[in-house]
């Protein structure tokens, strides 16, 4: 019999440990087979499983892990099984399902189990030779080092802390390469695609098995497909129940803004940020100006263009407004070299710059730096023959954007902001106003999504806002120039025109 054949009978002679059907014999639910089978294949040393929340992928991993200590599939000597989670606390709940599910054993087995809380939480089987041994640990890549697991739990590995979460992780598995064990590395998804969870789920890997369930983005929340595709366990009769779901789905979107976000996260499973406080704007607020339908929303009345001239290697971007109707368009350009699926890579966010590319969003301008003179020209070109009512731009680069437009010989109303707290957090103000009044409207852009989902606000005592990224690797250039194009376009709406006044001669 294969591993998988026999973790799975193994599985189910197990109960229930918690929930209505406690008690009640384990029947493993169509997903979490082939999560098993998947995981325990002979040439599998990573599986990462990515599903909603509730939807006992803790209590299976904590059933593997069990049937790894006691050598259901796998009889080497000393076995060492870490449980690894982002705190002591986290750690624990995999080890008391361990703990639990370790008392539906037959007897014989579980006399031979040893429990330890203190110093650590430690579980011991002295049958089969003695010394194997589970062990729950934080995420601190040091409390690992030295150890060779033969098996590993990583649990909610897509919400640990990014350095430290680094070191536990690259600590357990250079280890599992001793001993030929192998890894599972579960969680409901990750903030972004750049995170290493989602890495792990994105990119063909030799060795690795991958498992998600995610729906496509920018559904409703209440959309009942996708709430079936991120919890299938509501129809296996795990975890929460489909009706429970969508009354939680029709309640987010009642109460929006955080609520809405964490739903997403949490319940569908979407690559959505949670710190929703230091948000620009939440997917939901962005998704909301988002129009396949712009009959609305033409090319009307004068354009206010904001630039935003990146580092000399990283992306440049241009947003277009038009006040009257409430248009933005945005299109961002990186040097030539290295290319976009190579440096997709280095971001973090794999081949994100080609599908940008091939839907018109991003284009390569210049070889290892953007020509500024050039970028301004090509920016400039994409609404050429139609009014600018002003360019905007950022006062930190104004000698180097201002050498590029008189270059370019391009001549209009020049507005030069500031990015710090003064002249950013009246923008950022006037921008998150102009988008919940719905007087922005943007076609679906991959380009802006990507933006927006990296732009966090830092704010000063004064709760004054300051646009920033989010990690180090992000691009949010489209986003900044969509604040200073908005922001313009806001305040030329806002000012009142004075009729001319007779002369007074005195």
């Amino acid at each position: 019999m294969t591993a998988a054949g026999k973790a799975i009978d193994f599985l189910q002679t197990l109960e229930i440990p918690e929930g209505p059907r406690a008690g009640q014999k384990l029947v493993l639910a169509p997903f979490q087979k082939q999560f098993v089978e998947g995981a325990l294949a002979g040439d599998v040393s990573v599986a990462a499983l990515s599903i909603g929340r509730g939807n006992a992928k803790t209590a299976l991993s904590s059933g593997l892990a069990l049937g790894a200590l006691l050598g259901v599939w796998d009889h080497q000597p000393r076995r060492e099984i870490p449980l690894a989670a982002r705190t002591r606390d986290q750690a624990r709940v995999a080890w008391n399902f361990v703990a639990t599910l370790a008392r539906s054993l037959p007897d014989d087995k579980a006399k031979k189990l040893e429990f330890r809380r203190q110093p650590r939480f430690e579980i011991e089987y002295t049958g089969d030779g003695g010394g194997h041994l589970i062990r729950a640990l934080a995420a601190d890549g040091k409390s690992a080092l030295g150890g060779s697991p033969t098996f590993a739990l990583l649990d909610e590995r897509g919400h640990w802390a990014q350095a430290q979460g680094d070191e536990l992780e690259h600590a357990l598995l250079s280890g599992l390469g001793k001993r030929g064990g192998k890894a599972l590395i579960i969680s409901t998804s990750a903030a972004s695609d750049a995170h290493p969870f989602s890495r792990w789920l994105d990119e063909d890997q030799e060795g690795v098995y991958r498992q998600e369930h995610r729906p496509a983005p920018g559904l409703p929340a209440d959309d009942l497909d996708s709430l079936l595709l991120a919890n299938p366990g509501a129809v296996a009769g795990i975890g929460a129940s489909l009706e429970w779901l969508q009354a939680q789905a029709r309640r987010a979107i009642a109460r929006g803004g955080s609520t809405l976000t964490a739903f997403r996260l949490f319940n569908r499973n979407e690559r959505v940020s949670g710190e929703t406080r230091d948000l620009l704007l939440t997917v939901d607020e962005w998704l909301a100006c988002e129009s396949d339908d712009m009959f609305f929303a033409e090319r009307a009345g004068p354009v206010v263009v904001g630039l935003d001239l990146g580092g000399s290697a990283s992306m440049s971007a241009a947003a277009y407004y038009w006040p009257q109707t409430g248009r933005l368009e945005a299109l961002g350009w990186f040097p030539s070299r290295p290319t976009l699926l190579d440096r997709g890579q280095s971001d973090g966010v794999g081949d994100r710059y080609c599908q940008m590319n091939g839907r018109g969003e991003l284009a390569t301008l210049g070889d290892q730096t953007v020509p500024v003179a050039k970028f301004v020209e090509e920016a400039l070109r994409v609404v050429e023959g139609q009014p600018i009512g002003a360019l905007v731009a950022d006062r930190f680069k104004q000698s180097e954007v201002g050498e590029g437009i008189d270059k370019a010989g391009i001549r209009c109303n020049i507005v030069w902001r500031g990015m710090g707290f003064r002249d950013g957090g009246e923008d950022c103000e006037r921008f998150r106003r102009a988008c919940f009044d719905g007087r922005v409207r943007s076609r679906p852009s991959l380009l802006l999504r990507s933006a927006f989902a990296d732009a966090v606000t830092l704010r000063d005592p004064a709760n004054n806002l300051k646009l920033a990224k989010a990690r180090s690797n992000g691009r949010i250039d489209a986003a900044s120039a969509s604040v200073l194009a908005v922001a313009e376009g806001s305040r030329m709406s806002g000012r009142v025109a004075r009729p001319a006044r007779a002369a007074v001669w005195a």
